[in-house]
Formats: structure tokens, sequence, C-alpha cells
């Protein structure tokens, strides 16, 4: 390396030839060519993806020394430079656009080159340690980065968005409980239906996320199968054949996830396949979260010219124009997160179908969504949890208005037959008169028997055995 510290810069070389860094970066010639050629966005790879990233690079070293693949020195110095990357003490030398590459090398080898520089300037070791040679062997990008992708989404989903999930789903199942006594009219077709307990739609929207839980624990599963091992094309080509199967364990071991080698590098090699399966996961929690969400808007719609069967908790002005407006913005967020997660998912369909023989092309973008779609998720459960589901209160006006619902009138079929009371329930409707008050007018059932008929808890349940006797 040669220091250049009159200015800015030093001269750093790789295959290609010499290149200009910035005198006070830890990455070298590479990376700065990645730097200079992908001028996007500002998009980098977040934290969570350095970290697996630094993981792999460790668990790598630690192999290869015990193999006797690399100097002993040379692995320890490794293993203690990429602990440093792993811990978060250089995430600013980790510069490259995530619109690189597609296989993710510029990202690699930024990895490859920091580690390298890291133990350089500590003098770890007295031996040259190397990027490509030392830090990177048994490994090429091809299976390196979408090893730290499936590492990075496999820990969030375990340490963010299944406590996120579990959080949602207990405070969605305490409002089952708390709103179980209070009967409303249900609907359907955005038309009313027979009555339903509110605590019953939470038990709804309580067992989606519980579903979810399910969904996320699977594409946990999808991640924990790593293509680390197979090098360039999936052959395994310049490493030991103990080399994947050992390193995972310790993969396994540093993150306490059930990490393994997959069982066909050819498929990990050339596709995506894990990442597009546990994003269609992901999609399908933000379709639950996005029915749950706008469910909760509309039943506290309102306040007086809406739904207004829950009142949602006041948050903040819901406009700069209209005094004292308070609108569901808690609920609008998780939508527009909604939104994003579908649209991730969408990006990652396009990115897994986009490989070409032995190698995907799109590994940067595909891990970038992945892993945004996790903590998106995870952070709009908390939230939804804790500011708007946990202050739900429900209203007076759902109860007030099953009395005067036709839908009730369903009650009465088994008893009259399903024409006589479709027939109530269009006088009902035209009169303004309620269902039992049309049924004491053409039928000969007594009130005792409209009253046990017509009880909106039993129609809340499997009731026909009940109503049947009731009526006679």
């Amino acid at each position: 390396m040669n220091d250049t510290s009159d200015n800015s810069t030093r001269t750093e070389r790789d295959s290609m030839g010499e290149m200009q860094v910035p005198a006070h970066a830890l990455y070298g010639a590479s990376t700065q060519r990645a730097v200079l050629n992908f001028p996007i966005s500002d998009l980098r790879y977040p934290r969570r993806f350095i970290k697996a990233l630094g993981q792999v690079k460790l668990a790598a070293a630690q192999t290869n020394g015990e193999l006797g693949l690399i100097d002993e020195s040379v692995a320890r110095a490794i293993v203690e430079a990429a602990q440093e990357v792993v811990d978060g003490k250089h995430d600013a030398h980790f510069v490259v656009d995530i619109f690189q590459t597609g296989s993710g090398t510029s990202t690699n080898m930024n990895a490859n080159e920091v580690i390298a520089h890291v133990v350089a300037g500590h003098k770890r070791t007295d031996k040259k340690v190397h990027q490509n040679d030392h830090v990177n062997f048994g490994q090429s990008s091809n299976d390196v980065i979408p090893t730290a992708t499936h590492l990075a989404a496999a820990s969030a989903i375990k340490e963010d968005l299944l406590p996120a999930l579990h959080a949602l789903q207990s405070s969605l199942e305490k409002k089952s409980q708390e709103f179980w006594q209070i009967v409303k009219t249900g609907r359907t077709h955005l038309q009313d239906a027979t009555p339903i307990r509110l605590g019953q739609e939470f038990l709804g929207y309580a067992g989606q996320i519980e579903r979810g839980r399910a969904r996320a624990n699977h594409a946990l599963d999808e991640l924990c199968e790593v293509a680390l091992g197979g090098t360039a094309v999936g052959t395994g080509i310049n490493t030991h054949p103990e080399f994947a199967q050992r390193t995972c364990a310790k993969l396994a071991q540093m993150t306490g996830l059930p990490i393994r080698e997959t069982s066909n590098h050819f498929q990990a090699q050339s596709s995506l396949d894990n990442c597009v399966a546990a994003s269609g996961a992901l999609k399908t929690i933000a379709v639950s979260l996005t029915k749950i969400a706008n469910d909760l808007r509309w039943l506290g719609s309102g306040p007086r010219a809406g739904i207004g069967e829950l009142e949602l908790p006041a948050v903040q002005p819901g406009s700069s124009i209209m005094p004292g407006k308070v609108n569901p913005v808690i609920c609008e967020s998780v939508l527009m997160v909604c939104v994003q997660v579908i649209g991730n998912d969408a990006a990652i369909t396009v990115g897994g179908q986009s490989g070409n023989f032995e190698i995907n092309l799109t590994m940067p973008i595909v891990g970038y969504d992945l892993l945004q779609s996790i903590s998106l998720l995870a952070h709009a459960c908390t939230n939804l949890a804790k500011q708007c589901v946990d202050g739900l209160k429900a209203t007076d006006k759902g109860p007030q208005m099953v009395e005067r619902g036709l839908a009730i009138c369903t009650s009465l079929a088994p008893i009259i037959g399903y024409d006589a009371a479709a027939d109530i329930a269009k006088v009902a409707a035209k009169t303004g008169k309620t269902i039992r008050e049309v049924a004491r007018e053409k039928t000969k059932l007594t009130d005792a028997e409209l009253d046990s008929i017509l009880n909106p808890a039993l129609m809340c349940e499997p009731s026909a055995d009940r109503v049947g006797a009731g009526g006679g």
C-alpha cells in the first residue's frame, strides 16, 4: 500500500492495475472501481447484511485454518478483523451501491478488502493477508452473497418479525376477550349480515396473524438452507470437501439458527427460489395486515357519519384545515408498509426469474428488498399493536343496530321457511319496522318464541337445534 498522506488519496492495485482510493478508506481498488462504476442510488446493504457477511468470512477463516488451508496466524487475524465487521465497527466502509453487478461481487470484494486492510493496519500477523487468496479462500461471490442474504433474512425473521407478530397476535387476542360480550351486525358484501360478536371479529384477526407466524417460520426454514460451498457454479471448485459443512455448523452456533448446507448446490447457485418463497410468505402477511388495518379504520370511521363501532386512539391532529379531525394514521402507515412489501415481492419475483444457467443476476436487489420487507413488517406490527390495537374501545353503536338489522330474519328461516322469512325482511325494509315487529304481525309465533329465535347471542354460534326447538 502506497500511502500518499499529502493528499486525499492513496494508490491501490488489483488485477486490472492501479486505482486511486480515498486515503482514509479501508477498502481497496476493486471496491473503488465499483464506487465509480455504479453511481446509481443512495441504497446500500443494511447493517444486518453486513453483519451476516462478516459472519460468513469469520466462519470461513476458522474452517480454513482448522483444515490447514491457510496459515494459522493468518486465519486468526482474519477472524479478529471479521469480528469487527460483525460488530459494526467498519460499516462506513461498505460503500457499494445496491444496483451493481448482479452477483454482488463488488460487495463481496468490499468485505474482503476491508478485512484485509484491517488486518494490515493492526499488524496482527507477520504474513501478508490477501483479500482473494486468504479472506476469500474457498469462496465465490456466487455462494457468499446468497448465503449472507439467507443468513441476514433468517436472523431478521427470528429476532424481529416473529416477536412482532407474536406481540400483535397477543394484542388482538386480548381485545377479542375484552369485546366478546359485544354483539353487533356482521357485514358481507358491505351489506348487513347476521350478528357477530365483536370479539369474534378480533379472533379472526388474531387467527390471521397466528397463521402469519407459521408462514414466517416456514420462510425462516427456507432461508436456513445456504449455498456456501458451491463456489463459482455449484461444483465446489477450489474448496475443501468438508468446508461447507464445517462452516455452516459454525454459522449455526454463531447465530442460533439451524443453518445447513444445501443438498443440491446447483439449484442453490442458479436460483433464488428460497428467497422468492420467503418473500411470498411475507407478502401473505402483508395481505393479512391490509385486511386488518382496513377493517379497523372502517369500523372506526366517523365519528358521526361513518360506521363508528370502534373508537381508535387519537395520536395526532388529522387535518391542517379541519379543526378537531382525527384520522386513523397508524392503520394508514401499516397499509403503506403493506404496499411496499407487496411491491418488493413483485420485484423479488422478477429477480428470481432472472437467472441464467448457473447464476442469478439480481442478488443485491433481491437481498435488499427481502430485508426491507422483514424490517417494515416487524416495525409495522409492533406499532399497530402498541399505538392502535391496545387502545381500541368499542362504542355502543354496534349493539344498538342489531335489533334494527334485517339479516336477523335468517334465524326465522328454519322455523317458517326461507320465502316467508324473506317476505318479512322486505316488509321491514320498506316500512322501517324491525324484523321482530313484522314477524309478530305476520306469524303465529309468540313473543317468548320470538325472543328465543331472535336472540342475537344465539346467532353468533351454531344454533339450529335450539332455534328449531324454541320455535316448536
